[in-house]
């Protein structure tokens, strides 16, 4: 990272000696700027230049630095979808049409995040849920959603030729995070305002890449301790360039990677150390993270079906995810209900993904009565040969399916599990030892292939746990 940065700068002395403002690729025409909130404009200039910055009534000026790099901040601004130009002065004048303030979110990861729109175009009716929306390109028509896709190799070099900023249709649409639009999607219907959608995804991506490598040499946890996976990779080129663009929040759909490498608590660090080193990259302590809890699939077996680690390492990997809830203004979404075929790594359902995504933003960042949250283990009150587990986030305990409820297994002081028969009593779960012994631990959905059919009033299933969760009193803040 220090050699890139060593000649980012370099690259910009060089060019800010013979050219005047200079935008980064994250500027361009049809772009969103974030509502109700100082905004940052950005780029370089000749070493000394003044620039002046004149939009929605607004005029700024600055001085570009020795290095020839400048920045100023736009007063916050409410929400406006008639476009408007944005002028950008110095020696010379740069105009970026078709500028709509409201609000403005990144998403990121592997290729469950990537997974094209184009894609759902190809996918049969046929065993699809009532809402496929297998005619979204078609039926999009909606000029308040923006797109910027961040190819790999963005960089931090302005191109002239880079695609920029779309509206949300046609063949930049295709192209586009399938999870990403249908979260900006909900996002813009609820609050009535602009969405601006950023895409910077990799297929196949481990998180090291996507974390500078001395955000990890600041991390205690990795003191002394490789990382490997290519520290940095990612973040350099398309990550830090887009900083400090003003943005909402984050969200992250990546994991697959990092669960066949059988990583459980190494992840919540390198999480941990993800979000704060990119909180501190937008120098914003708040900004929201949201991110998905990893799908059902078959981990355990290889291509010719022969096992390559046990059915736990999954719901291991998840318990470790589920650390990460103790920063502050995170979330996650549940997916084990959205998956058809647990042999499918890249499961098609990105339109409730995208829903869950904007339920999580809408209840805790926009503060909108929207329940967000499956149903999650609060406490379990043993009595004998019966357990009564308490979950928060309850209201309308169901089984999805009108069958019998599956996926809660308890233990006796042997530590073996077996299957437990349960009964929805409010908003707990009443569960019986088969052989009527005493229970000493209980846990729910343990297994990479599990699809509980328990939810709440809102269709949100319950999400899986274990009583003897070996990190409960870990504190990862």
């Amino acid at each position: 990272m220090k050699g890139l940065a060593l000649a980012i700068g370099m690259f910009w002395i060089a060019l800010s000696a013979h050219a005047s403002v200079v935008l980064p690729n994250i500027f361009a025409n049809h772009m969103v700027l974030q509502q109700q909130q100082p905004v940052a404009i950005f780029g370089t200039a000749r070493p000394g230049e003044q620039v002046t910055v004149r939009f929605n009534g607004q005029t700024k000026k600055c001085q570009a630095d020795a290095e020839g790099k400048w920045k100023l901040m736009l007063s916050p601004m409410k929400a406006n979808a008639q476009g408007q130009t944005l002028e950008i002065r110095g020696d010379n004048t740069i105009l970026l049409n078709d500028v709509l303030i409201g609000e403005v979110w990144l998403c990121s990861g592997q290729s469950n995040m990537e997974f094209q729109m184009r894609k759902l175009e190809k996918l049969p009716q046929d065993g699809q849920r009532d809402n496929f929306p297998k005619n979204a390109v078609k039926q999009a028509n909606n000029p308040n959603i923006r797109l910027f896709l961040v190819r790999h190799k963005f960089l931090a070099k302005p191109d002239s030729s880079y695609a920029g900023w779309s509206i949300a249709q046609d063949s930049a649409l295709r192209q586009f995070s399938a999870p990403g639009y249908f979260f900006a999607k909900m996002l813009q219907e609820k609050l009535g305002v602009p969405v601006g959608i950023i895409s910077s995804a990799v297929s196949g991506s481990r998180i090291e890449p996507w974390i500078a490598e001395e955000a990890f040499q600041q991390e205690p946890y990795f003191s002394g301790k490789k990382v490997g996976g290519d520290p940095g990779k990612f973040f350099e080129s398309m990550i830090a360039p887009l900083a400090p663009y003003t943005l909402k929040g984050l969200l992250w759909y990546q994991g697959e990677t990092n669960v066949f490498l059988k990583e459980n608590i190494d992840y919540a660090y390198k999480f941990k150390t993800l979000i704060k080193s990119w909180r501190k990259l937008w120098n914003e302590d708040k900004l929201p993270v949201y991110f998905t809890q990893i799908a059902p699939f078959q981990y355990s077996l290889d291509e010719k079906g022969k096992e390559r680690m046990a059915r736990t390492v999954l719901p291991e990997f998840r318990e470790a995810q589920d650390l990460l809830l103790q920063l502050p203004h995170t979330g996650r979404i549940v997916t084990t209900d959205l998956v058809d075929d647990v042999k499918d790594l890249h499961p098609t359902d990105k339109w409730d993904v995208g829903a869950r995504f904007a339920a999580q933003a809408l209840r805790k960042t926009y503060h909108l009565p929207v329940t967000a949250d499956g149903p999650e283990l609060a406490k379990v009150q043993y009595r004998n040969h019966k357990a009564v587990v308490h979950f928060k986030h309850a209201d309308g305990l169901r089984v999805a399916d009108g069958k019998p409820i599956v996926g809660f297994e308890v233990a006796t002081a042997d530590g073996q599990y077996v299957a437990a028969s349960a009964r929805i009593v409010g908003k707990t779960i009443e569960l019986v030892h088969p052989a009527n012994e005493k229970i000493k631990q209980v846990r729910f959905a343990w297994d990479e292939a599990a699809q509980p059919n328990l939810q709440n009033a809102a269709g949100i299933p319950a999400l899986p746990f274990r009583t003897d969760n070996p990190y409960k009193n870990l504190k990862i803040k």
